[in-house]
């Protein structure tokens, strides 16, 4: 029996596959190292959404090669060609090839390579796990999607659109919760288009696990605007629960419907307007987060523009702001790309009106007081999420797992600071 280090990057989606590809690899007999120093086997969970991530992955990868190495994930499906060029003796493992795990490991720790690369598993609900957190179930309730972005890598990773079950899914939230969980993730490639492809639809799930007989706390992981029109009005509905997170994730991308359409985002910017409008009419205090890509190709002054005034119309609290990267096997790859020195311009500039209005709207905050509940420790200090997925930071100790009424009395652009109520 070995000792494993794994390792994961990248969506909530590549933690939760650590989290199973943990959990099979204890429950085939092998422990897990505590750093790669002490391993048998290094087992990377790889992301390559980015440039810069895909360039971490590479040096993580060469760093973790000195032992018998397992590269999982999405770069390990989508530049299988590249990862061997650096590592040659890796074995590879696909996001949706994960219940080979141990046949992968053992052949690997024999000295010979196995690659699986193919779809093989039909579903990610019910496999053994070990959390990166013990009081946050990450739980994926789909593999892949349903768009056909020009920019984005993960389709070619994770395939076409498999929804789970929604009674498998709520059985593996039931499971987590009674297992100690003050928080569920309920996460995918996109949650918007789930369950499209099954007949039921993601408020359906949303209101299903909201009903579990438990003390605990939803958060709705990222969708894509594409679909918002046809579930919005029971989505909104399905929010009205208090064990939901006032929180969404909605990435827009561009405020140029011009780029969106060479994008082919399915999508508009009126799209998300009326996204944002309809949540924050409905819930005053609601957190939005979205995604930007600056520079994409073809991208004009104007189409850049456009993007500068969604972001001051709509005022989103958390802005994921990258500068474009040409993504291997994409179709924006092949196009004619804009001088790096005018995409770092466009993104400083889009950087100072983002930070701006973060700050004031968790400016907005200060006076408040409410639960909060401490879910993850940081460096030096445990974060905690208030009603609305707010990250709130206090002086006092309080332990992971902890929900305490604490006070706001300050507020930077990244989160939330108070004092715990008497």
């Amino acid at each position: 029996m070995a000792k494993i280090w794994v390792e994961s990057y990248g969506c909530s989606a590549s933690f939760a596959d650590a989290e199973m590809i943990s959990g099979l690899i204890v429950n085939g007999g092998h422990t897990l190292a505590e750093n790669s120093r002490d391993a048998d086997l290094n087992l990377i969970v790889t992301c390559s959404v980015k440039d810069a991530t895909a360039n971490k992955m590479v040096n993580r990868i060469k760093r973790l090669k000195s032992k018998p190495l397992v590269v999982a994930g999405c770069l390990a499906k989508t530049e299988s060609k590249s990862v061997q060029r650096f590592s040659p003796n890796a074995s590879l493992m696909g996001p949706n090839s994960i219940g080979k795990t141990l046949q992968i490991i053992d052949t690997t720790l024999s000295g010979k390579k196995k690659i699986e690369l193919e779809d093989s598993d039909v579903t990610k609900t019910g496999l053994p796990k070990v959390r990166l957190n013990p009081v946050v179930g990450i739980v994926e309730i789909a593999s892949g999607c349903m768009s056909e972005c020009t920019f984005c890598q993960t389709k070619l990773a994770r395939g076409d659109l498999q929804s789970y079950r929604l009674g498998d899914i709520v059985r593996q939230v039931t499971y987590e919760i009674q297992d100690g969980c003050k928080e569920v993730w309920l996460t995918s490639t996109d949650n918007g288009c789930y369950g499209l492809d099954i007949g039921t639809s993601l408020p359906e799930l949303v209101n299903k696990v909201s009903e579990i007989p438990h003390d605990f706390m939803i958060r709705v992981g990222m969708m894509n605007p594409m679909y918002m029109p046809k579930i919005k009005q029971d989505l909104v509905k399905s929010f009205e629960s208090d064990k939901v997170f006032k929180f969404l994730h909605v990435p827009v991308q561009s405020g140029s419907n011009k780029i969106l359409h060479e994008m082919k985002r399915g999508h508009t910017a009126e799209t998300f307007r009326d996204v944002v409008k309809k949540f924050r009419e409905k819930f005053p205090r609601f957190t939005i987060s979205t995604d930007v890509i600056v520079g994409f190709p073809g991208e004009t002054e104007e189409d850049f523009s456009d993007t500068v005034s969604l972001i001051k119309e709509t005022r989103p609290d958390v802005v994921n702001l990258s500068r474009y990267s040409q993504r291997p096997g994409t179709v924006a790859a092949e196009l004619v790309q804009i001088p790096v020195a005018q995409v770092k311009n466009r993104s400083k500039k889009l950087f100072d009106v983002i930070n701006k209005i973060a700050l004031q709207n968790n400016q907005e905050w200060i006076g408040w007081t409410g639960i909060v509940l401490f879910d993850e420790q940081t460096d030096d200090m445990v974060r905690g999420r208030n009603f609305a997925y707010k990250p709130v930071f206090v002086e006092e100790p309080v332990k992971v797992g902890d929900s305490v009424q604490v006070t706001i009395t300050r507020a930077t652009n990244h989160g939330l600071y108070g004092v715990i109520a008497s």
